[in-house]
Formats: C-alpha cells, structure tokens, sequence
C-alpha cells in the first residue's frame, strides 16, 4: 500500500541529493543528505522532534542529562550573568523549554529579554508560547526568528539596541553536535562583543557506542527521520533506519530494501537496494577535544561533565 507521503515531493531535499550524488564505501553507494535545514521541513517533522524530545529514552539520555546539569550549576552561571539587563538568545530555540529553565530562575532579578531562533517557524511560535506563559520579560518577534545559524551577526546586532547590551547565547541540546563545529563557533563568537556568554550543552564520547546508539535506535527517531526520504518519493516498505558510531559521531542512515526509481522535474534517481541514504549526523568529541575547541574561540570556559561523562555543559565567555 502506498505512503500517503510518498509521492509529496520536496524540491529542496531532491536538489540536495542530486547536487551531492553518492560515494563509495566498499560497494555500497551513500547518499549524504544529513543537513539539520531538511530536518523541519514540514509541521508534522516539528512535531515528530518535539515527540522525539518527549520519549522515555530520548529524554533520560539526553534531556534530563542536560537539565540536571542546568539545574546543578544555574546560580554558578547566574553570578557570572551578574545584573545586566539581558538579551537571551535561543539558538536551534525547540520549543523553548530549556530556555524557562534560565527564564524562571532569572525572573526579577534582571530584566530580560529573549528571542528564539529557528529554521522551523512551527519551533519559534512554540518557543514564543511557552516562554510567554512566564511572563518573565520581552519577547522579540522580528524577521531573523526564522532563520538558519549564518545570519546571527545580524541578529546579535539588533538586539543589542536600546537598553539590552548584554547576551546570554543558547546552545543546547546537542545543536552543536549537527554542525561542523569551527564553523558554527567562529559564526557565534564573531556575533559576540566583549562580555557577553555562550551556554553549550553537547554530548560527549565516552568510549561506549552502544551507550551513545542507545537513544538513537528508536521508533521515535525513525518517525521523525523519515519524513527526509518519504519526500523523495520513496515508501516505507523501501526503507530500513540504521545507526552506527563513526567518525567521531551518530551517522542515521536508511538502507534501500528495493530497487526504486524516481522521476522529479525533469531528472531520474535510481536507488539500488543495499544503497543508504545519510540523513542525521552527530559529532560526539571527547572531553579533552571538545574543551581544546571551545579555548580556542572563548577566553574563558566553565565546563561541568555529567557523572557518565556523557554529556558537557559549558559556560563560555567572550
């Protein structure tokens, strides 16, 4: 029976596949199309992370990792905020939930002000609704809310007009870990001014890839992965979620389970079963590689590490 997604078509991630082609691993064919943008293409792929977000695994291994470690050090960061009047700048916001964490603890004691920033505008008006419902401070809707990470300059420019001068960067949930990391903290840092702090949360490798695959290997994943190749045209019978540990990161990959053919806009792609299509990646550094990083872009790093040693926060300053 066909997907009733199947045949939907999406011209971006079609360009993006005919634009990368494939390699060659041995005599297996790998489609790379893994590139956060194709992720939150549609509301229903939104919803599908936000429910990711939700499930049991998903959230012990890596929200409540983070939240705790938030929850542990949020007065240590607090004092280094001190009491300027604050622009806190939500990168990759989700549904701002993370965000309340700082929001709640920093109500009435600095005026705040904060703005989401998403390449899914179905992210930034729930991260606009849940941050309201604090009624903690401003909340700043402008053009650049939707938005991939090239244009934070800009964004960082705009906020520090009027009496808002300081910010307070989100990064977390493992954002970083689906970037190319110089690029993404060179971008961040040149957005900075003097004094101004960046909040990362990232997993790390802890030498146990079952450990690290565990949260990855789920039907969660795939009902959020899989909106990338049914837009392809391509069935859910044609199609078998993998993950593995390589590269100094998650690779997700769906394995073609038949021979298929698909026409689009004047262009023919035939996938051979065994080919894989790469649609996720996430860099997961070791602690010392991962600080090597952050020191050499921030003049000052607070790293706190899990007691796994699965995942970092790191309060970073310019």
């Amino acid at each position: 029976m066909a997907d009733k997604d199947a045949q939907k078509f999406n011209d971006l991630i079609f360009k993006e596949l005919i634009k990368r082609g494939y390699s060659l691993e041995g005599n297996t064919r790998i489609w790379n199309i893994a590139d956060s943008k194709l992720w939150y293409l549609k509301p229903e792929q939104a919803q599908a992370f936000l429910d990711l977000e939700n499930s049991e695994i998903y959230k012990k291994e890596i929200i409540q990792k983070e939240i705790n470690l938030i929850e542990e050090n949020i007065e240590e960061i607090i004092e280094k905020i001190k009491k300027d009047n604050l622009n806190i700048l939500d990168l990759g916001c989700g549904d701002g939930k993370k965000a309340v964490l700082f929001i709640k603890y920093l109500k009435g004691k600095v005026k705040l002000r904060y703005c989401p920033v998403d390449i899914s505008s179905y992210m930034v008006n729930k991260a606009i609704e849940n941050i309201r419902k604090t009624d903690a401070g401003e909340v700043v809707e402008f053009q650049w809310n939707i938005s991939d990470f090239e244009n934070i300059e800009n964004i960082s420019t705009l906020l520090r007009q009027g009496e808002f001068k300081k910010t307070l960067t989100l990064l977390l949930g493992n954002t970083l870990g689906n970037f190319e990391i110089n690029e993404l903290l060179y971008e961040i840092r040149s957005s900075m001014k003097g004094g101004d702090l960046l909040l990362i949360g990232n997993g790390l490798d802890n030498k146990n890839p079952e450990e690290i695959l565990k949260s990855y290997k789920t039907d969660k994943v795939n009902e959020f992965l899989i909106y990338i190749p049914l837009q392809l045209g391509l069935l859910r019978e044609d199609l078998k979620l993998g993950a593995r540990f390589a590269n100094s990161r998650v690779e997700l990959y769906y394995t073609i389970q038949n021979e298929k053919k698909i026409n689009f806009n004047d262009k023919e792609v035939i996938f051979n079963k065994g080919d894989q299509i790469l649609v996720s990646v996430s860099y997961k550094y070791n602690k010392s590689d991962f600080l090597s990083f952050l020191n050499l872009y921030f003049d000052e790093v607070m790293p706190r590490v899990s007691e796994d040693g699965s995942y970092v926060l790191a309060l970073c300053k310019k």
